[in-house]
Formats: structure tokens, sequence, C-alpha cells
């Protein structure tokens, strides 16, 4: 692959003065390891030891760092999680019999008396997945009633764990104990009051349960725990956090920890002009210590992983082991089970392959394996603990000595990995990761490489990520730069890399917290401006499944599927429904952006047959759109979609424009000729005086014309500058104090289309005053979790979605600034 770009190790000295104090310091969540949708750990807080490291779908996946000065021990990274102790299992966690019906059974049906005789005889869990529960569920209400035998305990918390799509009410003997909306996709732990433990009675106890499946999936299950805080050890501290700074590869802490300083460093080396380094699955931590009073001092560091990183579920068993290999001291957890692509969903983490931590043995860790309740004990309260090998609470621990330490710092890493096995499931066949294609690598190979490429990767690293910054400041201001900073990391770690069977680069992103689709069609479309500026290879590693699933004739319709399935298994479109002038649109203009970046239509070419297809339904369909759904499918149906025939005319106009790059020039002419004439039609349709609407001949309404971008982007010259001019007046009078809403029928927003419709505009303060809401968005919301960019422009909560690669559309403005250079 020819290279977009090319780091000098002089790069990082040439950016020094100006990247000095820049980057963010501010975001939602913080990465700490980002590599692809399973292996992806953050921190949710703005103080790094303030709570448990997580998962980006919320769900534990604990990292503990302690640092040792002089036998004063210290806390900077994590808390101990909760645990909880199993009083009642879920069917998850052991099914077990319960009578059900689908029948309203009247009043009553949730008291201890109620006669269930004639109810049906069922093992939970239930739901719709034939694969995942006891018993099928796919109706619209479901009563359960579910008798067991407890024997009374002290509780310090109960916690209900209760799993529903979509509402559902929970009764314990007879008495309502929660009510919840919407479906949750997991085991929740709900704390309950005092009231529902004084309803647990010694003996036979009946829980009740009502669920409502409105649309979508079902599922219905529960069952009781105790909720155990985690031992608190006489001595421990927590470090003082100083700063965090988070660049497109780095997430950089200092601490102040008693005498000592502490630069605690997470890379993951994401630079897309090197895949074999992109797609190698290990990322740094780097410990950097220094004393701070002029003395010197004995310090060690503690770096705890919990199982959790390896398992879908806490109760999963997993085994765990130790060794020394390749000049590395190495800890390596999984489960038991191993079920290799047998999951699909959204809210699901990995449970296959293994989790790896590793030392180079010249650093002299000492390695060991605990229980989860005794990792801190083991370091900060020199608890004696057995080893173990295997369980529901494996914890895996490394000590660093790093001896006396004075003023001059003092530099040692570890590294985390996982190995996958196989990465994807893509019509029928597993796929592995794109590191081991060929089946001839290994894992310990692998954090063996990295190790000795440690110090040229990290320079390459800091290299790159001035380089980033810089080249979105110049094109869109120091705001810009760091929302592109803190999207970087999330953008790419949303994505798979594989090599598919018949030998083609496979990019295949997860719809995070949307609905778990795998390679989506929107949403490779707003992600694609990063591709293009840095390496269009894998923005067609997003297409080229599209383009196989027509042209095998697996999927058969005359426009663009939706997705390929749903993550990780590429079998086939798996969404309801078909978004025809929305994803066909998508892929003729995605395939006209690679032939703008490479400066040829080769690609294209390759496709023409299909991409004719493709437009020629855009030129009967695509004008005044029918009622369908549109990327913001969220929105619901629309008909006569004013910004849905933007896309649509100016992807005829981009099939022209390589037409035209191919040499034909009669086929050019024609489609151009069809585009132009849209336009006027078009402009007419959509004409509201001071505005152009929403939907056609509705002058009440109003949208971002965020599908406009293109032409401008790709120099089409189909409108006039009035049409851009006009809409960008309007939206400057209908921002909100977190942005602007993505159009007059509510007031969220997206802040992936914002950054188009920004882009839109020349001027610079016009588009700084479109994105300065959405960097206060980024640094204000009170909504906690990775970049979401479905937001309440009001109050800067999140609506849905998060981690999702979509941001990747931050850098509309950087691919302008980068296409207009080239003029």
């Amino acid at each position: 692959m020819k290279s977009t770009f090319k780091y000098a190790l002089t790069a990082a000295a040439l950016f020094a003065c100006k990247f000095a104090g820049a980057q963010a310091t501010k975001a939602p969540a913080y990465p700490l390891i980002t590599h692809t949708p399973y292996f992806s750990v953050w921190s949710f807080t703005d103080e790094l030891n303030e709570s448990t490291t997580n998962h980006w779908t919320g769900k534990h996946q604990s990292l503990l760092g302690l640092i040792k000065v002089d036998g004063e021990t210290y806390r900077f990274m994590g808390k101990q999680p909760v645990s909880y102790r199993t009083l009642v299992p879920a069917g998850e966690e052991q099914p077990h019999s319960v009578k059900y019906t689908e029948t309203d059974p009247g009043k009553g049906w949730e008291e201890t008396g109620f006669n269930d005789k004639n109810w049906k005889t069922g093992m939970a869990p239930f739901g719709d997945d034939a694969k995942q529960v006891k018993t099928v569920w796919n109706g619209h209400d479901l009563w359960i009633r579910r008798t067991f035998t407890f024997t009374k305990t002290d509780i310090n918390k109960l916690i209900l764990r209760l799993r529903h799509d979509d509402e559902a009410d929970v009764y314990l003997n007879g008495e309502k104990i929660n009510h919840s909306d919407g479906a949750n996709g997991d085991l929740q732990a709900i704390e309950l009051g005092k009231s529902a433990i004084n309803k647990l009675r010694d003996g036979e106890n009946v829980l009740a349960m009502h669920c409502v499946n409105t649309g979508g999936g079902a599922w219905l299950d529960a069952g009781f725990a105790e909720e155990s805080e985690p031992a608190e050890y006489e001595g421990l501290k927590d470090a003082k956090q100083t700063s965090v700074v988070i660049t497109a590869t780095r997430t950089i802490y200092k601490f102040k920890a008693g005498k000592t300083d502490l630069e605690l460093t997470f890379t993951s080396p994401l630079l897309m002009d090197n895949l074999s380094l992109m797609a190698r699955p290990v990322s740094y931590i780097t410990y950097n210590v220094k004393a701070n009073d002029g003395k010197t001092h004995n310090v060690q560091v503690y770096l705890g992983a919990s199982a959790d990183l390896a398992r879908n579920k806490p109760t999963q068993e997993v085994t765990a082991s130790e060794t020394i290999s390749n000049g590395l001291s190495i800890l390596k957890t999984g489960t038991k089970e191993q079920p290799i692509l047998k999951k699909r969903g959204d809210d699901v983490r990995i449970d296959w392959g293994y989790f790896y931590v590793a030392a180079p043995v010249t650093e002299k860790a000492s390695q060991y394996i605990t229980n989860d309740n005794q990792a801190v004990g083991s370091f900060a309260g020199n608890v004696k603990t057995g080893p173990i090998a295997e369980g529901t609470s494996v914890f895996l621990n490394t000590v660093i000595p790093f001896g006396k330490v004075g003023a001059a710092p003092v530099e040692k890493f570890v590294e985390l990995g996982y190995d996958d096995i196989y990465s994807i499931q893509y019509f029928g066949k597993n796929l592995r990761p794109w590191w081991n294609q060929n089946g001839n690598q290994t894992i310990v190979g692998q954090l063996k490489q990295a190790a000795a490429d440690y110090k040229a990767t990290v320079a390459k690293c800091k290299a790159f990520d001035a380089k980033i910054y810089n080249e979105a400041a110049a094109a869109g201001g120091a705001e810009y730069a760091k929302l592109c900073a803190i999207a970087y990391r999330q953008t790419i770690a949303a994505h798979a890399l594989v090599r598919s069977p018949q030998g083609e680069l496979l990019f295949l992103s997860k719809e995070n917290f949307s609905n778990g689709s795998i390679n989506t069609v929107d949403i490779t479309y707003p992600s694609a401006p990063l591709f293009l500026v840095y390496n269009p290879d894998l923005l067609k590693g997003m297409m080229n499944g599209i383009f196989y699933y027509s042209e095998s004739g697996k999927f058969s319709k005359p426009w663009a599927a939706h997705d390929l399935g749903t993550y990780p298994q590429a079998n086939g479109q798996t969404y309801g429904e078909d978004m025809p002038v929305e994803e066909s649109g998508n892929m003729v203009l995605s395939a006209a952006a690679i032939a703008k970046a490479e400066g040829n239509a080769a690609y294209a070419k390759k496709h023409w047959k299909t991409l004719t297809t493709w437009v020629n339904f855009l030129v009967k369909d695509g004008l005044d759109p029918a009622n369908q759904l549109c990327t913001d499918d969220f929105a619901g149906h629309l008909a006569r979609n004013a910004n849905l025939s933007l896309k649509a005319i100016n992807g005829i106009g981009a099939y022209a424009m390589m037409a035209d790059m191919l040499g034909d020039k009669a086929t050019a002419t024609k489609y151009r000729a069809i585009a132009k004439d849209y336009v006027g039609r078009w402009m007419k349709m959509a004409d509201a005086g001071d505005h152009y609407s929403l939907v056609f001949e509705k002058p009440d309404t109003w949208s971002q014309k965020y599908n406009l971008v293109w032409d401008k982007m790709l120099k089409l010259n189909l409108f006039p500058q009035s049409v851009y001019d006009r809409e960008i007046k309007y939206y400057l009078t209908k921002q909100n104090e977190f942005g602007l809403p993505l159009d007059s029928r509510k007031t969220y927003t997206k802040s992936d289309w914002i950054m188009w419709t920004g882009s839109l505009t020349s001027d610079a303060n016009d588009f700084k005053a479109l994105v300065g809401p959405i960097y206060k968005y980024a640094t204000e919301t009170p909504t906690r979790v990775p970049l979401s960019d479905w937001h309440e422009t009001t109050n800067g909560k999140q609506v849905g979605f998060q981690a999702r690669s979509v941001v990747g559309g931050y850098w509309m403005k950087v691919l302008e600034k980068k296409w207009d250079k080239k003029k």
C-alpha cells in the first residue's frame, strides 16, 4: 500500500513550539486502551482514580494503578469495582423453571396466592434470540411468575439484576419494586431499598414480572444479588492528579504521589500509514517517575487488570496463567468456554480469545494472579494471597520495581494486548485479525516486536499527534483541533481490520450503541473525511464488503444494502428496512471522494456496473424521495426529504465527475445535465424564503443541509453560492447553547453533521460560531461516556449513541483545506 504520509522523528521538534500547551484537556470520557470494538477501555471521570475503568459500553473492565513510595501506597488509577454475591440467580446465570402467559391474566396476578396452574411452564431467560434464550418470546406482552426459596440473612444492599426489552414491571411478593422503561441489553444492577429487603421472606417467595415488547428485540430475565463493597486498606492514599492531556494517540496524566511525581501515558499507536502497526492489538502504559523533594526514594509501581477484559459477563469462568517468553514476563487470561464469534449484538463484550499483560524481563517485574478482592491488598496491604488459576474473580497483578528514584526521571512500560484468534465472520467464513491474516503470527511475537519498537513507536505517535492537532487548528481553530484530538482514537477503534477471502482489505465498523450492525453504509459515510485525509484505502475497506454483497448476487436489489449483519457476524443485512436513496447516495459519493483523493477513478472503474445501477436508481427515485428512512433514522420516516434529495443530486453529479475522469465524456455530459436540471427543481420545491425547507413545499420547516457539502468538496459546481449563503445565515439564527439542532422537529442534534454543515461556509468566523457549541458540549456535557454524536442542544445531555466512528466526520474541514491546496 502506498503511504499517504510519512512520519519523521524530527517532526516532533518542528511542531514543538506550536504543540506546547495545546491539545485537549477535557472530554466526556478518556480513552486508555483503544483498538477494536471489543478491546477498548476508558475512564468515565476527569480524575483517573475517581472511578473504575470501563469498556466503552459502560461495563466494568477494571485497571488498577498503585505506586509505593518508601512504603507509602498511593492509588492513581481506577477503583476496585463493587462485586455481587448471587442470592437468587437470573436465568442467564442459572436457567430455571417459571410459569408464564402472553394473555392478560387480570388483577392480582402478581400476588403470592394467585392461582397460575393454567399458565404455561418455561425456562428463563425469555427472548427473541433462540441461540441465547431458553424460551423464545417475541410477542407484545409477557407475564412471568417465579417461585423461589430464600434463607433469610443480613443483606448489605439488595440488588435487582434485571434485563428487559422493552418496558418491565417487577413485583416481589405482591409489591411493585421496580419499573424500567426502554431496553437495557444486559443484566442491569438496580439497588433496592429496605422495604424490598423486608419483603423477602424466609422460605417461599414469588417474583412476578410483566414486560411489554414495543418493537425490535425482546427479552426478560431477573434475579437478586447482594452488593459487596471492596475491602479498604489502612494507609492507602489517593495520588493527586495535576493534569490530563488527550492527543490523537495518547492520554497523558500527571500525579503527585507523596514525594514523587508520576507521569502516566496510555499509547495506542493507531497510525494509518502503517496498517501492521495500526492493527497490532497492543497498547503501552508508560510510567515516568521522579522525586519532587531533591532526595531519593524507593519506588514500586503496580498494575492490576481484571479478567473482565476477556469476557462478556462477570459470571463467566476464566482461566489464567503466567509465563516468561521471548524476553517478556507475561500474564494471560480468557474464558474457559471460548465461544469464538458466537455472540452478536450491541451491548456485548468479547468472551473468546485472550487478554495479555506483558513487561520486559529487564524490568524485573513480579507477576501473580489473585482473586479480584485481594488485588489491592496483595500490594498495598501486604496481604498474603494464594495463587489461583481459574474462577470468576481472576485478577492479573504486575509489580515493577523502580529502585531508588531521585530528581532524574526513571521510565518503564508495560504492554496490554489481546489475541481474538478470529475477529469477524464474513459470509460464513471466520477471518483472522489483520496482524495474523495468514495464521503464521503469534500474539507473543507481536508483544515482543512492540517492546522492541517501543521508543521508535512512541516517537512516531508524538509526531503524528502534533500533525493531527496543527492541521486541524490551521483548518478550523484551536477548539476544532481539540475536538479532533478527542475523536481520533474513538473513530478507528470502532472498526476491525481483516482481509476478505477474495483478498480485499475490510475495515468493518460496529454501530456502537445504535443497533450493533456491522459495516453500516450510513456509518461509513459520515466517518469518511478522516480516512480520506490520511488513508483512503481504509475507506475502500468500508466499501469493499458492500460492493461484494451486491456483485456476488447475495443482495440483488437495485440499491445499496444498509449493512452486512450484526457485529461481529457479517453474513448479510440484518437491519429490518432498506434505506435505498440514503445508502446508494452514500456509496456513489464515497467512491467519488476516493477518486478525488487519489486523483484517479480506478476504484470506481472496478465497480462501475454496480455504481451505474445505483446512480440510475437515484435518477429515478432520488429527486423527490418517497416516505423512507435516512441515516437519521431515529427521527423516523420522512417523505420529500430535501436533504436526502441533495444526496441524490450530488451523487448523480459525482457519477458524472467520475465518468469524466474515466474519459467517458458522453456519460459525464448526460448525468451532469440531469443533476443540473434537478438543482433547479430542488431550489423551487425547497424554497422557504430565507432558507430551504426540511420537507419540500413546507416552508415552515428547516433542516441542516449537510449533504450539500459534496458539491463544494468535489467542485461539482451544481448549486449557486446563494444556496450556501442563505442556509448558513439562517443556521446562525437557530443555534442553542450546545449546538445547532438537526432540524425543526426536535432540539437534538448530530455533531458530525454540524461539522459538515459548518464546512458549507468559507467564513472562518461562521465556522467557529457553529463549532464552538460542540466544543462546549464535549467539555461540559453531564453525560460521561465516550463521545456521543447525538446530543440535546438545550442542556448538553446525550440523547443516544456513544463511542461511534461517525465522529471521523469532524475532519471535513481538514479535508477541505487539504484538497484546496491541490488546486
